[in-house]
């Protein structure tokens, strides 16, 4: 995959920030180690790896399904005959209409549903606030053969927190520690990890909820509580920005990928889904049993 710093072409991240920016495909904006950029400065109507309009994307994404739906039927019957191999956890961020949803319907939605765990979490119930916040994530990784997809995840937990001062300096930093610990032994443990904060900017996000109010088939999305939280946008932020600083690692790196364009936030989740499925090279089991004697059997069944 060429890469580069980086770019200011129509297609790019619209910044000089140090990011790695894919140029033969959509992949959004990878945050390298040690990060020291701020989301703020990545376009979100930007379109980085891809030349095309909103059709050429549409396209994109309906002709890559058959490839990725392959994949993954492959991971998922290589772990059938031992209970073991390599899995995949997604990892989806992003403010109130960023799009989680339609990554959910139109690029995991093309999978084979039993190969795929989706845990959407919400607030911690009064259970899980008396244990550490990484407690109610642990059970939801993926095993062996899946794909594993957090709709929001254990980065509520630095996120919302460093927003409302509901936890102090020193706490989120240790959250930080603890989710780096956590996602490298995930990995260690045959788990190829996937972070993706979908990046909409504030003027998008209006229009979205304004949508939400003037459309009665689309008031059951619309929470006023995502209003409160619109109000601290800054915060919100600078929290990504510093997460995506301490959080974004060799083993388990950040993408940002632009989010005002729907359609492209799709076809770059896709993108990462196929490139680490590819790497990952799952192959058909082989038989346990004589093929051509199990034919012989069915063909007596058929005469």
């Amino acid at each position: 995959m060429n890469e580069i710093h980086g770019t200011d072409d129509s297609g790019g991240a619209g910044t000089g920030a140090d990011v790695l920016v894919s140029t033969d495909a959509p992949r959004g904006v990878r945050i390298p180690p040690g990060w020291t950029g701020s989301v703020t400065e990545l376009d979100a109507r930007s379109t980085p790896g891809f030349q095309g309009d909103k059709q050429d994307g549409e396209d994109r994404l309906a002709a890559l399904d058959e490839r990725l739906d392959d994949l993954q039927e492959r991971l998922y019957a290589a772990s059938r005959p031992t209970g073991e191999g390599r899995s995949v956890l997604l990892v989806v961020q992003g403010m109130d209409t960023s799009g989680k949803g339609g990554i959910m319907r139109h690029v995991v939605g093309s999978v084979d549903p039993q190969g795929v765990d989706i845990s959407a979490f919400k607030a911690p119930t009064d259970e899980e606030k008396k244990h550490d916040f990484l407690w109610r994530i642990r059970p939801h990784a993926p095993a062996p053969g899946m794909i594993g997809v957090f709709d929001r995840s254990h980065y509520e937990d630095v996120l919302i927190h460093r927003v409302h001062g509901w936890a102090d300096e020193q706490e989120i930093q240790r959250r930080y520690r603890a989710i780096n610990e956590f996602e490298q032994e995930l990995t260690e443990a045959g788990t190829t990890v996937i972070k993706v904060m979908l990046h909409i900017s504030a003027q998008e996000q209006g229009e979205r909820l304004m949508e939400r109010l003037e459309r009665p088939d689309k008031h059951w999305k619309f929470n006023p509580g995502d209003l409160d939280e619109r109000v601290h946008w800054p915060a919100y932020m600078e929290a990504y920005d510093r997460a995506l600083a301490a959080t974004s690692t060799e083993h388990a790196p950040w993408t940002v990928v632009p989010a005002d364009r729907k359609w492209y936030a799709r076809i770059a989740v896709q993108q990462l889904l196929l490139d680490a499925l590819e790497a990952i090279d799952p192959q058909w089991p082989a038989a346990d049993f004589d093929v051509d004697e199990q034919v012989e059997r069915l063909r007596a069944t058929m005469e």
